[in-house]
Protein backbone atom coordinates (compact mmCIF):
# COMPACT_ATOMS: atom_id res chain seq x y z
CA UNK A 1 0.00 0.00 0.00
CA UNK A 2 1.46 3.33 -1.06
CA UNK A 3 1.88 5.89 1.66
CA UNK A 4 3.20 9.42 1.93
CA UNK A 5 3.68 12.22 4.36
CA UNK A 6 0.76 13.91 6.08
CA UNK A 7 -0.85 17.06 4.70
CA UNK A 8 1.60 19.94 4.52
CA UNK A 9 -0.02 22.82 6.37
CA UNK A 10 2.29 25.24 4.57
CA UNK A 11 1.17 24.08 1.14
CA UNK A 12 -0.20 26.72 -1.18
CA UNK A 13 -3.99 26.83 -0.70
CA UNK A 14 -6.09 25.93 -3.70
CA UNK A 15 -7.12 28.77 -5.92
CA UNK A 16 -10.90 29.02 -6.20
CA UNK A 17 -12.01 26.98 -9.20
CA UNK A 18 -8.65 25.17 -9.47
CA UNK A 19 -8.78 21.81 -11.25
CA UNK A 20 -6.29 19.17 -12.37
CA UNK A 21 -5.62 21.18 -15.51
CA UNK A 22 -4.23 24.10 -13.51
CA UNK A 23 -2.20 21.73 -11.33
CA UNK A 24 -0.63 20.22 -14.44
CA UNK A 25 1.75 23.16 -14.59
CA UNK A 26 1.94 23.87 -10.84
CA UNK A 27 5.47 23.84 -9.44
CA UNK A 28 4.75 24.19 -5.74
CA UNK A 29 3.27 20.80 -4.83
CA UNK A 30 4.82 18.91 -1.92
CA UNK A 31 8.35 18.11 -3.13
CA UNK A 32 8.91 15.34 -0.55
CA UNK A 33 6.51 13.00 -2.35
CA UNK A 34 7.10 11.59 -5.82
CA UNK A 35 4.56 12.28 -8.54
CA UNK A 36 3.95 8.55 -8.95
CA UNK A 37 3.07 8.25 -5.26
CA UNK A 38 0.67 11.18 -5.55
CA UNK A 39 -1.01 9.63 -8.57
CA UNK A 40 -1.31 6.24 -6.87
CA UNK A 41 -2.86 7.86 -3.82
CA UNK A 42 -5.35 9.73 -6.00
CA UNK A 43 -6.26 6.54 -7.83
CA UNK A 44 -6.71 4.64 -4.54
CA UNK A 45 -8.88 7.46 -3.25
CA UNK A 46 -11.01 7.36 -6.38
CA UNK A 47 -11.47 3.58 -6.11
CA UNK A 48 -12.45 3.87 -2.45
CA UNK A 49 -14.87 6.76 -3.04
CA UNK A 50 -16.43 4.88 -5.96
CA UNK A 51 -17.19 1.95 -3.64
CA UNK A 52 -18.86 4.37 -1.23
CA UNK A 53 -20.85 5.79 -4.17
CA UNK A 54 -22.10 2.29 -5.00
CA UNK A 55 -23.41 1.90 -1.45
CA UNK A 56 -25.29 5.19 -1.72
CA UNK A 57 -26.58 4.14 -5.13
CA UNK A 58 -27.88 0.92 -3.60
CA UNK A 59 -29.87 2.97 -1.12
CA UNK A 60 -31.09 4.98 -4.07
CA UNK A 61 -33.83 7.52 -3.46
CA UNK A 62 -35.03 5.85 -0.26
CA UNK A 63 -33.68 8.52 2.14
CA UNK A 64 -35.37 11.25 0.08
CA UNK A 65 -38.59 9.22 -0.16
CA UNK A 66 -38.59 8.78 3.62
CA UNK A 67 -38.09 12.52 4.09
CA UNK A 68 -40.87 13.33 1.61
CA UNK A 69 -43.27 10.98 3.40
CA UNK A 70 -42.38 12.49 6.77
CA UNK A 71 -43.07 15.95 5.34
CA UNK A 72 -46.40 14.75 3.89
CA UNK A 73 -47.40 13.27 7.25
CA UNK A 74 -46.49 16.47 9.09
CA UNK A 75 -48.56 18.47 6.60
CA UNK A 76 -51.54 16.12 6.90
CA UNK A 77 -51.38 16.18 10.70
CA UNK A 78 -51.43 19.98 10.62
CA UNK A 79 -54.40 19.93 8.22
CA UNK A 80 -56.26 17.42 10.40
CA UNK A 81 -55.61 19.53 13.49
CA UNK A 82 -56.86 22.67 11.75
CA UNK A 83 -59.96 20.94 10.36
CA UNK A 84 -60.78 19.42 13.76
CA UNK A 85 -60.54 22.84 15.40
CA UNK A 86 -62.67 24.44 12.68
CA UNK A 87 -65.33 21.73 13.09
CA UNK A 88 -65.33 22.17 16.88
CA UNK A 89 -65.60 25.95 16.50
CA UNK A 90 -68.45 25.54 14.01
CA UNK A 91 -70.31 23.18 16.36
CA UNK A 92 -69.93 25.72 19.16
CA UNK A 93 -71.14 28.49 16.81
CA UNK A 94 -74.22 26.45 15.80
CA UNK A 95 -75.00 25.70 19.45
CA UNK A 96 -74.80 29.42 20.22
CA UNK A 97 -77.09 30.31 17.31
CA UNK A 98 -79.62 27.71 18.48
CA UNK A 99 -79.57 29.33 21.90
CA UNK A 100 -80.00 32.73 20.23
CA UNK A 101 -83.12 31.39 18.47
CA UNK A 102 -84.54 30.21 21.79
CA UNK A 103 -83.83 33.64 23.27
CA UNK A 104 -85.44 35.43 20.30
CA UNK A 105 -88.59 33.27 20.50
CA UNK A 106 -88.84 33.86 24.23
CA UNK A 107 -88.55 37.62 23.73
CA UNK A 108 -91.12 37.56 20.93
CA UNK A 109 -93.61 35.79 23.23
CA UNK A 110 -92.86 38.30 25.98
CA UNK A 111 -93.27 41.34 23.71
CA UNK A 112 -96.47 39.96 22.16
CA UNK A 113 -97.96 39.51 25.63
CA UNK A 114 -96.96 43.05 26.56
CA UNK A 115 -98.33 44.44 23.32
CA UNK A 116 -101.75 43.01 24.10
CA UNK A 117 -101.89 45.18 27.20
CA UNK A 118 -100.59 48.50 25.88
CA UNK A 119 -102.51 51.72 26.52
CA UNK A 120 -101.31 53.83 23.58
CA UNK A 121 -100.04 53.58 20.02
CA UNK A 122 -96.49 54.62 20.91
CA UNK A 123 -96.01 51.62 23.21
CA UNK A 124 -97.66 49.36 20.65
CA UNK A 125 -95.36 50.54 17.85
CA UNK A 126 -92.30 50.20 20.07
CA UNK A 127 -93.14 46.61 21.01
CA UNK A 128 -93.99 45.77 17.40
CA UNK A 129 -90.54 46.94 16.33
CA UNK A 130 -88.92 44.79 19.04
CA UNK A 131 -90.93 41.78 17.89
CA UNK A 132 -89.95 42.43 14.27
CA UNK A 133 -86.28 42.81 15.24
CA UNK A 134 -86.23 39.55 17.22
CA UNK A 135 -87.97 37.75 14.37
CA UNK A 136 -85.23 38.97 12.00
CA UNK A 137 -82.61 37.84 14.52
CA UNK A 138 -84.23 34.40 14.60
CA UNK A 139 -84.25 34.16 10.80
CA UNK A 140 -80.61 35.27 10.63
CA UNK A 141 -79.61 32.68 13.23
CA UNK A 142 -81.44 29.96 11.30
CA UNK A 143 -79.65 30.99 8.09
CA UNK A 144 -76.28 30.95 9.82
CA UNK A 145 -77.03 27.52 11.28
CA UNK A 146 -77.92 26.23 7.82
CA UNK A 147 -74.77 27.68 6.22
CA UNK A 148 -72.54 26.50 9.06
CA UNK A 149 -74.05 23.01 8.99
CA UNK A 150 -73.31 22.72 5.27
CA UNK A 151 -69.77 24.04 5.78
CA UNK A 152 -69.19 21.66 8.68
CA UNK A 153 -70.38 18.69 6.62
CA UNK A 154 -67.83 19.58 3.92
CA UNK A 155 -65.09 19.88 6.54
CA UNK A 156 -66.00 16.50 8.02
CA UNK A 157 -65.67 14.92 4.58
CA UNK A 158 -62.28 16.62 4.14
CA UNK A 159 -61.25 15.46 7.62
CA UNK A 160 -62.20 11.86 6.90
CA UNK A 161 -60.27 12.00 3.62
CA UNK A 162 -57.21 13.50 5.34
CA UNK A 163 -57.31 10.83 8.06
CA UNK A 164 -57.53 8.08 5.48
CA UNK A 165 -54.66 9.59 3.51
CA UNK A 166 -52.63 9.95 6.71
CA UNK A 167 -53.02 6.29 7.56
CA UNK A 168 -51.87 5.34 4.07
CA UNK A 169 -48.85 7.63 4.31
CA UNK A 170 -47.92 6.17 7.70
CA UNK A 171 -47.99 2.65 6.27
CA UNK A 172 -45.87 3.76 3.31
CA UNK A 173 -43.40 5.47 5.65
CA UNK A 174 -43.05 2.39 7.84
CA UNK A 175 -42.41 0.20 4.79
CA UNK A 176 -39.83 2.63 3.38
CA UNK A 177 -38.10 2.93 6.76
CA UNK A 178 -37.88 -0.85 7.10
CA UNK A 179 -36.52 -1.14 3.57
CA UNK A 180 -33.93 1.59 4.20
CA UNK A 181 -32.96 0.15 7.60
CA UNK A 182 -32.42 -3.25 6.00
CA UNK A 183 -30.11 -1.81 3.33
CA UNK A 184 -28.23 0.32 5.86
CA UNK A 185 -27.75 -2.70 8.12
CA UNK A 186 -26.31 -4.65 5.20
CA UNK A 187 -23.96 -1.88 4.09
CA UNK A 188 -23.16 0.12 7.22
CA UNK A 189 -20.08 -1.86 8.22
CA UNK A 190 -18.61 -1.63 4.72
CA UNK A 191 -19.47 2.08 4.56
CA UNK A 192 -17.71 2.82 7.85
CA UNK A 193 -14.58 0.94 6.75
CA UNK A 194 -14.52 2.69 3.38
CA UNK A 195 -15.12 6.15 4.86
CA UNK A 196 -12.25 5.61 7.29
CA UNK A 197 -10.03 4.40 4.45
CA UNK A 198 -10.98 7.44 2.35
CA UNK A 199 -10.11 9.79 5.21
CA UNK A 200 -6.74 8.09 5.73
CA UNK A 201 -5.85 8.41 2.05
CA UNK A 202 -7.00 12.03 1.94
CA UNK A 203 -4.72 12.85 4.88
CA UNK A 204 -1.73 11.85 2.73
CA UNK A 205 -2.63 14.00 -0.29
CA UNK A 206 -1.46 17.59 -0.72
CA UNK A 207 -4.28 20.07 -0.05
CA UNK A 208 -4.40 21.68 -3.49
CA UNK A 209 -4.41 18.32 -5.23
CA UNK A 210 -7.12 16.96 -2.94
CA UNK A 211 -9.34 20.00 -3.46
CA UNK A 212 -8.89 19.77 -7.22
CA UNK A 213 -9.90 16.10 -7.03
CA UNK A 214 -13.03 16.96 -5.06
CA UNK A 215 -13.97 19.76 -7.47
CA UNK A 216 -13.65 17.59 -10.59
CA UNK A 217 -15.45 14.72 -8.87
CA UNK A 218 -18.38 16.95 -7.92
CA UNK A 219 -18.69 18.21 -11.51
CA UNK A 220 -18.88 14.81 -13.21
CA UNK A 221 -22.03 12.73 -13.52
CA UNK A 222 -20.36 9.45 -12.52
CA UNK A 223 -18.12 11.13 -9.90
CA UNK A 224 -14.95 9.85 -11.57
CA UNK A 225 -12.10 12.33 -11.25
CA UNK A 226 -9.20 9.88 -11.70
CA UNK A 227 -9.31 7.26 -14.45
CA UNK A 228 -7.00 4.94 -16.36
CA UNK A 229 -6.57 4.68 -20.10
CA UNK A 230 -8.73 1.90 -21.55
CA UNK A 231 -8.39 0.81 -25.18
CA UNK A 232 -6.40 3.93 -26.01
CA UNK A 233 -9.17 6.16 -24.63
CA UNK A 234 -9.96 8.15 -21.49
CA UNK A 235 -11.71 5.91 -18.97
CA UNK A 236 -14.08 8.75 -18.13
CA UNK A 237 -15.25 10.31 -21.40
CA UNK A 238 -13.89 7.63 -23.81
CA UNK A 239 -12.20 10.09 -26.13
CA UNK A 240 -9.03 8.80 -27.80
CA UNK A 241 -5.66 9.54 -26.19
CA UNK A 242 -2.66 10.08 -28.55
CA UNK A 243 0.17 7.48 -28.28
CA UNK A 244 2.77 9.97 -27.01
CA UNK A 245 0.38 11.17 -24.31
CA UNK A 246 -0.20 7.56 -23.28
CA UNK A 247 3.57 7.17 -22.83
CA UNK A 248 3.61 10.26 -20.61
CA UNK A 249 0.75 8.81 -18.58
CA UNK A 250 2.53 5.47 -18.20
CA UNK A 251 5.68 7.20 -16.94
CA UNK A 252 3.77 8.78 -14.02
CA UNK A 253 6.23 11.68 -14.05
CA UNK A 254 3.61 14.42 -14.12
CA UNK A 255 -0.11 15.09 -13.89
CA UNK A 256 -1.77 14.36 -17.22
CA UNK A 257 -5.30 15.64 -17.70
CA UNK A 258 -7.81 14.60 -20.36
CA UNK A 259 -8.19 17.60 -22.65
CA UNK A 260 -11.85 16.74 -23.22
CA UNK A 261 -13.27 16.12 -19.73
CA UNK A 262 -10.61 17.43 -17.32
CA UNK A 263 -10.15 14.11 -15.48
CA UNK A 264 -6.68 13.07 -14.39
CA UNK A 265 -5.31 10.11 -16.34
CA UNK A 266 -3.13 7.52 -14.62
CA UNK A 267 -1.11 4.45 -15.56
CA UNK A 268 -3.39 1.45 -16.32
CA UNK A 269 -0.95 -0.67 -14.30
CA UNK A 270 -2.33 0.99 -11.15
CA UNK A 271 -5.39 -1.25 -11.53
CA UNK A 272 -3.22 -4.28 -10.74
CA UNK A 273 -1.77 -2.91 -7.51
Amino acid sequence: MATGKKNNTNATPIVEGETFASLQIAKNLDSDMSMETRLKLLYRLQQTDSKIDKIYLLRGELPLEVQDLEDDIAGLETRISNLSKEIADTEAFIAQKKQDIVTSKSLIEKYEAQRNNVKNNREYDSLSKEIEFQDLERELSEKRIKDSTRSMAEKKVALASANELLEGRKIDLENKKQELASIIEETQKDEEILLKESEEIQSQIEVRLLNAYKKVRSNTRNKLAVVTVKRDACGGCFNKIPPQRQLDIASSKKIIVCEYCGRILVNPEFENE
